[in-house]
């Protein structure tokens, strides 16, 4: 009866812990991060947003982070409706659930110049779930062969760590 609490306890230690180590870290604009300078059509075109990913902000004084509740407002970068204001300079947003959210910078005329995101979050389906921050639309939603290259090998990696911590726990426990 003790082998097989061990059993589950194990399997159950290992599943929460590849969930969060698949879970991926989005720095929002990438190298530049969250700047006017940065261009947030090219870096979002490459990502893909799943349910336990993380977005991080980086940026300087001048910027700041405003979560915006409505697709209305993102489009018309009315700040009046916001969710949540964000202004350390390093701010971690989770996605904790599908659906689609709404970020600008709030400094006075950052969004209408095109400093703004829209992330959309899939429940763990891979398909490409992001939108460009600017109203022209874009046909091209495949991800670079590079970005899936790298989405594998850090979840093939992942998952052999969890795998790694999973026999080790399982020997430990074997040995009382």
């Amino acid at each position: 009866m003790v082998g097989h609490k061990n059993t589950i306890f194990i399997v159950l230690v290992a599943t929460l812990m590849a969930k969060e180590a698949l879970a991926a870290q989005h720095v929002v604009g990438g190298s530049q991060g969250w700047d006017q300078s940065t261009d947030f059509n090219s870096w979002i075109s490459g990502q893909t947003f799943q349910v336990g990913d993380q977005l991080v902000f980086k940026y300087s004084s001048l910027h700041s982070v405003v979560e915006l509740g409505s697709e209305s407002a993102y489009k018309n970068c009315d700040l009046s409706s916001a969710v949540k204001t964000m202004n350390s300079g390093n701010d971690v947003v989770k996605l904790n659930k599908p659906g689609t959210r709404y970020f600008t910078c709030g400094t006075l005329g950052h969004c209408g110049q095109g400093m703004k995101v829209k992330i959309t979050i899939g429940n763990g389906a891979s398909s490409p779930s992001s939108s460009p921050s600017s109203s022209s639309s874009s046909s091209s939603s495949s991800s670079s062969p590079a970005a899936i290259s790298a989405a594998l090998t850090s979840q093939g990696f992942a998952s052999f760590a969890v795998l790694i911590v999973a026999f080790s726990v399982s020997t430990m426990l074997s040995l009382f």
